[in-house]
């Protein structure tokens, strides 16, 4: 995980739509902004690009 213990809390508590890439709080049905079913957990580890 990352530096800081309370950033890392926060990011456990986060959901993104599929749909319009927005982030929802933790255990909610559907989107906030598009209304959309389709949620993920968000990643919890960073990606390093590919060169």
């Amino acid at each position: 995980m990352g530096k800081f213990p309370e950033a890392d809390a926060e990011i456990i508590n986060t959901w993104v739509c599929r749909r319009c890439k927005s982030r929802n709080k933790r255990g909610v049905e559907k989107c906030r902004k598009c209304g959309s079913k389709y949620l993920r957990p968000k990643n919890k580890e960073i990606k390093a690009k590919k060169a």
